[in-house]
């Protein structure tokens, strides 16, 4: 497994991370079978594993915890915070009222004093950046946290972050976690750049593109009726990207590979990518995902997805990414009838 820096942090990190979405509930339910995937996965080459307090309602962490018993000082494990995680207010978000309150309770779920990389979930328009910053530091100085990063956030607001951290002496996010597959580049044109320019590392998640990168959906095949259907139901049918994956199958063949294999190698290739998150739900997944690790592609293959779909481009975005406020709230983009009438 390649090791590569994790931006500036001096922390190495293997090309693939271990993602945890699906411990728990939300997918694979054994705690034992999941804690074997996590040995498997470590045995394997990978030593970070990205996790959330928001997955399985936290059962996702206590998952990871008892796994790493015995092994943590050889991993490094991630985990963010943001979304929300009772019914108050209060309990949510990035203000620093939250942050004390859910760090502490992924350092007891994780079973550890620290954690390597603490990130946001999500941009929060509700809280000052400063605020959150400001909090984050607090944290690395008290030894709790190593480094801070973010995901899901649009350029603009990865420069805001890094411009305040300098005005206010503050710690820098040095991670971002953006979503990035051959459906979906459209982190090419500003994303990545600006993380290259912060010196920034980037995991990405959802390489697979939710699983439509493997071939198991297909246009015209009966639809499945799984979790991953109800959860993003408009991206595992939208015939455009189904289109695509039709069109990929054939390049993925002639390059004596999987699809899986071919989309998980397209999201490492990028220079700007330091670790592409691998979610499997099943052991069987996580040899086949290992078993490519190794995958490179040529220029003649690169080129041909290229072609397929272009550099910076998104074949519709998938239905769980951020969608920022202003895309959500009519009232942000038009002006008051009042006003109108007056213009």
């Amino acid at each position: 497994m390649r090791m590569q820096q994790l931006g500036r942090t001096g922390i190495e990190v293997s090309a693939y991370c271990l993602g945890t979405t699906v411990f728990g509930r939300a997918g694979n339910p054994d705690h034992d079978d999941c804690a074997r995937m996590v040995h498997r996965a470590l045995d394997g080459g990978i030593n970070v594993v990205d996790a959330a307090d928001v997955y399985s309602s936290s059962e996702t962490e206590e998952t990871v915890g008892k796994a790493l018993m015995g092994r943590r000082d050889d991993v490094v494990p991630a985990t963010k915070f943001n979304g929300p995680m009772g019914e108050g207010p209060n309990r949510r978000g990035s203000s620093p009222r939250w942050i004390v309150t859910a760090v502490e309770d992924s350092l007891r779920r994780l079973r550890t004093d620290y954690i390597d990389l603490y990130q946001i979930h999500h941009p929060d328009p509700h809280t000052d950046i400063e605020e959150t910053l400001s909090a984050l530091t607090d944290l690395v100085r008290a030894g709790t946290v190593r480094a801070i990063g973010s995901s899901n956030l649009p350029a603009s607001q990865i420069v805001d972050a890094q411009w305040v951290s300098r005005q206010r002496a503050l710690h820098r996010l040095r991670t971002e976690q953006p979503t990035y597959s051959i459906l979906n580049r459209s982190i090419e044109r500003e994303v990545l750049p600006t993380c290259r320019r912060y010196g920034m590392g980037v995991l990405v998640w959802s390489p697979l593109s939710m699983g439509l990168l493997t071939g198991r959906y297909r246009k015209g095949s009966p639809q499945r009726n799984n979790a991953r259907m109800h959860w993003v139901p408009d991206h595992l049918t939208d015939e455009r990207k189904l289109d695509a994956v039709d069109q990929l199958l054939p390049v993925a063949e002639q390059a004596g590979m999987s699809l899986t294999h071919l989309a998980m190698a397209f999201a490492t290739t990028h220079p700007d990518v330091t670790s592409a998150i691998i979610g499997p739900r099943t052991m069987d997944q996580l040899e086949d995902l290992l078993a490519g690790a190794t995958t490179a592609l040529d220029d003649d293959v690169l080129d041909r997805i290229d072609a397929i779909v272009p550099p910076g481009v998104d074949i519709r975005p998938l239905d769980v990414s951020h969608t920022p406020p202003s895309l959500v709230l009519t009232a942000l983009r038009r002006r008051p009838v009042d006003e109108r009438a007056a213009a």
